[in-house]
């Protein structure tokens, strides 16, 4: 039996395979696309609370919005040199080759004015409760179809594997079907 492969499970094509994907502007998950946080009134919240280091704030703001915004190395750390460049951020070395950033000043007053609202709640408000619901039960279908790689026979994995065929076709006859106009009553 081959290895079952590790994180990124089920393999996929990679960039420039066909069915891979398209690099800028593809969209992921189901659903309309969420709209971006701003990671510098988040930098500015988070730090108001204590000193961090980059990494650290990326995972608060990922579990403070409830995983619906996990902004990117690429816009953080970028963010924190001009917050540090514009004076309102410090940097210290930390533990190891970590740099932890802490507010000046100047930045506990651009802190203040961010107060109230925090960006991951405007993220997490803005999350549509089906969305979510869909979203959990693609995670446990996911994760019952990978204990089935793993532990199941392959009479087992054959017979997942029509029963996951099955599943896919009759989603793609949901978006075949109309549905019908809300009654007076449903609008109520």
């Amino acid at each position: 039996m081959p290895p079952v492969p590790p994180f990124g499970w089920p393999p996929g094509p990679s960039f420039g395979e066909p069915g891979g994907p398209r690099g800028r502007g593809h969209r992921r998950g189901p659903g309309r696309r969420s709209r971006r946080g701003d990671v510098r009134a988040a930098i500015l919240a988070l730090l108001a609370e204590r000193p961090m280091h980059g990494y650290e704030m990326i995972q608060e703001i990922t579990e403070r919005s409830g995983q619906y915004w996990r902004p990117s190395p690429g816009s953080v750390y970028p963010t924190l040199q001009l917050l540090a460049d514009e004076g309102l951020v410090e940097i210290t070395e930390g533990s190891g080759s970590k740099r932890h950033y802490a507010l000046t000043d100047e930045g506990r007053q651009a802190a203040a004015k961010h107060e109230g609202n925090p960006p991951w709640e405007q993220i997490a408000q803005d999350v549509d409760p089906t969305d979510v619901s869909l979203r959990d039960a693609i995670g446990q279908l996911m994760g019952a179809t990978v204990q089935v790689a793993n532990a199941a026979t392959e009479g087992q994995k054959k017979r997942a594997i029509e029963v996951l065929n099955t599943a896919r076709r009759e989603l793609y006859t949901l978006l075949g079907e109309t549905e019908p106009a809300p009654t007076d009553d449903e609008q109520e």
